[in-house]
């Protein structure tokens, strides 16, 4: 019985075992760019080529295809190919997950990067599937517990949610991702590491993860240095992986960062390709390329999994209203904002509430629970308004009854934005935070 799972993957491995061959010729090469003739009546946009030429062999995918002309674009450089190498059609890009993934580390392609066997699942999966139906969803399901104060009161999250996470960079936004890798009620944690730099790989894992978030995680990483098409391809692999556990009934919480580098990678892609660049330099194409991938995280049909999303947002100077913010908040359930004054002053995670919403309000929360999430925000706006006088002097009490609670409880709510959840979870959280608003 043990071996049953490791001999269907034989099997399925020895049924892809292609014995027809399809070629093409190199025909031009430019700037990472190929040319190609004989492949145009077989092959299709997406498809996988190796080129394989005397003195090396370069992977790369299909990008442009046109009469009598194929376009290629290679994972890495084109040094050492010449005209006339043969380029091998190997047909769309597919990785088979499996259950004994979590735990593991892996690339773009479904391959082990932590240095030991990774078995492949029985189904091999297309990386550019759809959505769910739409008619046959549920829809968003209970409160999740978080581990934290502020998404189980203000910002809850509930199962199969999508949120964007705003953030510049240095802000604390990668300890909350693991904070929620380690925290949030799911039964598997799928995390995209989209662009990183090479030794954050090794840091997030066994830093901020830590074992105990590696215990029900499967990484998937694409370091910065390589190619474009690797990169927005891992987001797809990590969906893909994500839909594998979601189908087999369990729920799934999906970390992604970052939506940002998906989209200057697809940008780099689209304008090799030939597409015209358009939003402060972004394809017209990027919002359908977002919009796709988003949409196939959220809550499964009957009888299946949901998958809980996180999509990470990189926002220069704190610009909202740029292309890939702008096209992220306005798909998904809720937004959160890091701000970099909050966390220069030492509040972590450094939330702006007021400028962050989760959309699964009010229907998550009790009436009484509604009733104390609306008095907080309505004191740490009133706070907001007033600081700058408040600081310099200016404010007399007594102005303004409603600034003048603010100013009593803000020490304690503040506070309390940057608390874990206590032990007994959501409820104890709630207690907490009318503690906050009710201290004298």
């Amino acid at each position: 019985m043990i071996l049953a799972p490791v001999l269907d993957s034989l099997v399925h491995a020895v049924q892809e075992i292609r014995t027809l061959h399809r070629i093409g010729r190199v025909t031009a090469v430019s700037h990472g760019m190929l040319r190609v003739q004989g492949l145009e009546r077989s092959a299709g946009l997406g498809d996988r080529v190796t080129v394989r030429g005397a003195r090396t062999a370069a992977p790369g995918e299909i990008v442009g295809l046109g009469a009598g002309v194929t376009s290629v674009l290679l994972e890495g450089g084109a040094e050492g190919l010449a005209i006339g190498d043969a380029v091998e059609l190997g047909g769309q890009t597919v990785i088979a997950p499996d259950d004994r993934w979590i735990g593991r580390i892996v690339d773009s392609l479904g391959r082990p990067l932590d240095g030991r066997p990774l078995v492949r699942g029985p189904v091999a999966r297309q990386l550019r599937s759809g959505p769910p139906a739409a008619t046959e969803r549920r829809r968003l399901g209970p409160r999740l517990q978080t581990g934290t104060a502020i998404f189980d009161t203000m910002l809850p999250l509930v199962r199969g949610q999508r949120i964007g996470l705003f953030a510049g960079s240095g802000v604390g936004k990668s300890t909350l991702l693991g904070q929620f890798a380690r925290g949030v009620a799911a039964d598997v944690v799928v995390v995209a590491l989209l662009g990183e730099r090479g030794r954050e790989l090794r840091e997030f894992t066994e830093r901020v993860l830590g074992p105990a978030g590696m215990a029900r995680s499967v990484v998937v990483a694409a370091t910065s240095d390589e190619s474009p098409l690797a990169r927005r391809r891992s987001a797809w692999t990590a969906m893909t992986v994500a839909e594998h556990f979601r189908d087999r009934g369990a729920q799934v919480l999906l970390l992604m960062d970052s939506v940002t580098r998906f989209a200057e990678a697809h940008r780099e892609i689209a304008l090799a390709a030939g597409e015209q660049a358009s939003l402060r330099g972004f394809p017209p194409s990027l919002s359908h390329a977002v919009m796709s991938l988003a949409e196939r995280a959220g809550p499964g049909p009957e009888g299946k999994g949901d998958i809980t999303a996180v999509f990470s947002v990189l926002v220069a100077g704190s610009d909202m209203e740029e292309p890939v913010a702008d096209i992220v908040r306005g798909v998904m359930d809720g937004h959160v904002v890091m701000d970099r004054r909050i966390a220069e002053r030492g509040r972590f995670p450094a939330i702006d509430l007021l400028r962050s919403v989760s959309r699964s309000l009010p229907h998550a929360a009790s009436e009484e629970e509604n009733a104390l999430i609306g008095r907080a925000r309505r004191l740490l706006g009133a706070w907001d308004r007033a600081e700058i006088m408040i600081q310099a002097g200016l404010y007399a009490k007594g102005s303004d009854p409603v600034v003048d609670e603010a100013i009593r409880v803000f020490p304690q709510l503040d506070a309390f934005l940057s608390e874990p959840a206590p032990a007994d979870g959501i409820e104890g959280s709630f207690r907490r935070l009318e503690e906050c608003l009710g201290t004298g």
